[in-house]
């Protein structure tokens, strides 16, 4: 079967289960444009690029499938930049997809030609330039297998208009084989069995768990480890869900914003099982005074990642599922027998005592709104059953706290590059990915108004999204550094000029909702919730609301500011 480069591509991904992708036409990808329609694939046309690849990185999030982007060239391309780093540091499979000049053209500073494969080869896991027609079947093919496997993260292929014109025939491979990439799945088992040994002995043990939990689908290992061993667990902003929030052995999220009883375990824990996360400095405060007490045994199937931030005591290549799995069965068999765990008792008695005298607070004031409280609303509303996504500051934050996540991917934000603008496209993505889930975008009025385009699409495609803005006025998170840190020089983060945005999401064809009375924020909230449309519900909450506990830059997790 000979078919042209264009062709090549759209069956390639109907071969690799692609059912819908997100983009933006231009003339370098026209062809591709020319033959869709003859495809079983859905195109969702965003109205930038850059909502393009955020709505393929929050369907990936959401679905635990490859999400996939096709843009033109230039600045179709560079358009994508941001969530292309974004997908990289939260290691979410994408592939993208972007047009190129012909290949006599490049380096020739042709019209809308720009080098994206070196402009995105530090953000990216791999990339690749078509420049052979023959090469293209077999560079899609791993171009998904390098998304999805070890530790998942984006891929580019770049196509220039030529390659997609001419033809050749056409042969899918059915497997990749690549010499210098084979991911370590499955762990030493003297390393399990040593891990198992150090959780017997252990006193004060404690679970960090991270996205690589959530992106593995270990979560029901790693609930049956915490709940066999009574081992309390904490989590980054990635893990969130890797366990239900209202789980008793669940401490919530660690780090700057952490909470009390999870940045004190960390602190005093004797052993710490650092399951697929990083310890990136949000999370460990000042390093040096990082889990000092503590055997560090880190899980990652990413070598690299090991060792990077922190010194670790046992460091274990192995997918975080495979990892489990094997502890399970070093653990089951004793069980049975006279040689059970210990149950840990003055530990978790400890722990308890941290969250019931320093749990996540706020203070409420009379006829004012707090953000905290509207989070609590939407989580009484949708009983945890929604899926969340979030743009990216004090509305983050808050939506982490007091949002109780039930589920695994069912919490969908920008936690390593922390993108404004990347909540609602990211909504658009899950809702395609869940079209009969609600999906809640929970935002600040500074976020929602970078990808505020995408309005047109969610409803040019019915999609019946809710954005939630938190609206203080401010650029929330900045402001409060400047109150805290800089002598409340409050420059720049003011917006004093906003959109109406009841009237704006009218203007979109959305409806539109604001509530200013504390009294009629759950009933408003119902009546948005069950629209089968999108709708922009606008609360104005309290402007000076700062999020608390928090961890001032390189202080140690216990040097927390409280309420």
């Amino acid at each position: 079967m000979e078919l042209t480069g264009a062709q090549i591509l759209l069956e390639s991904l109907v071969r690799e289960g692609v059912d819908v992708m997100f983009g933006y036409p231009g003339g370098a990808v026209i062809d591709i444009y020319h033959h869709l329609p003859q495809y079983p694939l859905t195109h969702i046309l965003t109205r930038h690029e850059q909502g393009a690849i955020h709505a393929a990185d929050g369907y990936a999030r959401a679905k635990g499938k490859v999400g996939v982007c096709l843009v033109t060239s230039g600045p179709g391309a560079t358009n994508t930049v941001t969530g292309i780093a974004t997908a990289y540091m939260d290691s979410i499979p994408v592939v993208i997809f972007t047009g190129q000049v012909p290949t006599p053209l490049i380096g020739n500073d042709a019209f809308q030609e720009v080098d994206i494969v070196g402009i995105s080869r530090p953000c990216t896991k791999h990339n690749y330039l078509v420049k052979d027609i023959k090469e293209m079947a077999a560079t899609i093919k791993e171009a998904f297998y390098l998304a999805r496997s070890g530790r998942p993260g984006p891929v580019l292929v770049d196509l220039p208009k030529d390659i997609l014109a001419s033809k050749t025939t056409y042969h899918y491979p059915e497997t990749v084989h690549m010499r210098s990439y084979n991911p370590t799945y499955e762990p030493n088992k003297k390393q399990v069995r040593r891990v198992v040994d150090l959780i017997r002995k252990a006193k004060k043990p404690l679970i960090y768990a991270g996205g690589g939990v959530i992106a593995s689908n270990a979560h029901d290992d790693l609930q049956w480890l915490a709940t066999t061993c009574q081992i309390p667990v904490t989590a980054t902003l990635m893990g969130l869900g890797c366990i239900p929030g209202e789980d008793p052995l669940f401490l919530g999220m660690l780090g700057m914003h952490g909470t009390y009883t999870a940045n004190h375990a960390v602190s005093e824990a004797d052993l710490i099982l650092a399951v697929g996360a990083r310890f990136d400095d949000r999370v460990t405060g000042k390093v040096t005074t990082f889990a000092k007490k503590a055997t560090l045994v880190h899980i990652d199937i990413d070598p690299t990642s090991i060792q990077k931030n922190v010194a670790v005591h046992v460091p274990v290549v192995s997918g975080c599922r495979e990892f489990l799995s094997a502890l399970r069965s070093e653990i089951e068999p004793c069980l049975k027998g006279d040689d059970c765990l210990p149950p840990h008792k003055e530990w978790l008695e400890q722990i308890h005592e941290w969250a019931t005298t320093k749990p996540l607070h706020y203070e409420s004031k009379p006829g004012v709104i707090k953000p905290q409280a509207v989070v609590e609303s939407i989580y009484k509303i949708t009983r945890g059953e929604a899926i969340i996504t979030t743009e990216v500051g004090q509305n983050q934050m808050w939506a982490a706290q007091f949002y109780k996540f039930k589920y695994p991917r069912t919490f969908i934000s920008s936690g390593g590059l922390g993108t404004m603008g990347y909540g609602f496209p990211a909504a658009i993505g899950a809702q395609m990915a869940f079209p009969d889930k609600l999906v809640i975008d929970i935002a600040g009025d500074g976020s929602i108004q970078m990808n505020i385009q995408e309005m047109a699409t969610a409803v040019c495609y019915g999609l019946p999204v809710k954005i939630v803005i938190l609206n203080n006025g401010y650029l929330g998170m900045v402001r409060q550094w400047q109150e805290l840190f800089y002598q409340e020089n409050y420059c720049s983060t003011c917006l004093d000029v906003a959109p109406d945005f009841v009237k704006l999401a009218e203007a979109y064809g959305a409806t539109g909702f604001q509530i200013t009375d504390p009294d009629a924020v759950e009933s408003t909230l119902r009546e948005a919730f069950a629209l089968k449309s999108t709708v922009i519900v606008d609360v104005s909450v309290d402007p000076m609301e700062n999020v608390s506990p928090m961890v001032p830059a390189g202080k140690s997790l216990t040097d927390m500011i409280l309420v």
